[in-house]
């Protein structure tokens, strides 16, 4: 698969880990690829339930510390609600507090969830926290306030899609602001939909992108990478993250 990465164009691919344990392998996976995979460490909404501030954020904390570029996958999910909100909301809290303490940003999931989130972000912002909404599917005032905050907006293979109708939004996002990912192995883009994803495709989403605002793909790749590249904090140019992989 990272061989897959490599000849699609990709220069890296950043793992996600959106459980302790998932972070630990992504790390591992990082390890063995030093300079091209780069991994995060965070808790998922939807094992929110289970979260244990006490236990857990001094985990996270130690893997920010061995190299995880981000904090998260956190966030939050009202529409499947496999974790009670208060408690969904008190492990994004916690997650914002380990960003601001590590000077790590932020990769943000939200679904059905945007006053709550709207105000995670102000939080944040006031922290001095940088974040990204990732597979952003949300409404063009979610966006807006994100990126009044600085932060960044990603898309996912979902715009490639025949039902997405919302070409508006990819143009929203300015050119400093725009992310893309895979959410491997979730959400492949057309032509492989319905396959298991895995970073060389999200080619087929920048396509899209640029199809959608009316610059060239090569384009739309070069400043994804640029940007990715500082949200990350990733350093020069061949550390730079394009790709996005679920743990």
């Amino acid at each position: 698969m990272i061989d897959r990465a490599r000849a699609a164009g990709g220069e890296a691919i950043v793992c996600i880990g959106e459980s302790i344990d998932t972070a630990k392998r992504a790390r591992d996976i990082a390890a063995s690829h030093p300079g091209y995979v780069y991994f995060t460490a965070g808790v998922h909404p939807h094992d929110a339930a289970s979260f244990d501030a006490s236990r857990d954020i001094p985990q996270l904390e130690e893997l920010a510390v061995r190299g995880a570029c981000a904090i998260g996958e956190c966030g939050l999910d009202y529409h499947y609600d496999t974790a009670p909100r208060g408690a969904q909301r008190r492990a994004f809290e916690a997650q914002i507090e380990l960003a601001a303490g590590t000077g790590r940003p932020l990769v943000v999931h939200t679904r059905d969830a945007e006053d709550d989130t709207r105000l995670a972000i102000e939080t944040a912002a006031k922290k001095a926290v940088v974040g990204v909404l990732h597979c952003f599917t949300g409404s063009h005032a979610l966006a807006e306030v994100a990126l009044d905050a600085a932060w960044y907006v990603s898309f996912s293979g979902i715009i490639t899609f025949k039902n997405w109708k919302d070409d508006a939004l990819l143009r929203l996002i300015p050119d400093g602001r725009l992310l893309a990912e895979s959410d491997a192995p979730y959400l492949a883009p057309v032509p492989n939909r319905g396959k298991r994803n895995e970073p060389a495709w999200v080619a087929h989403t920048i396509s899209r992108l640029a199809s959608a605002r009316g610059q060239s793909a090569e384009e739309i790749a070069s400043l994804i990478a640029a940007n990715a590249r500082q949200f990350f904090a990733l350093g020069p140019s061949g550390n730079t993250a394009l790709l996005g992989d679920d743990g």
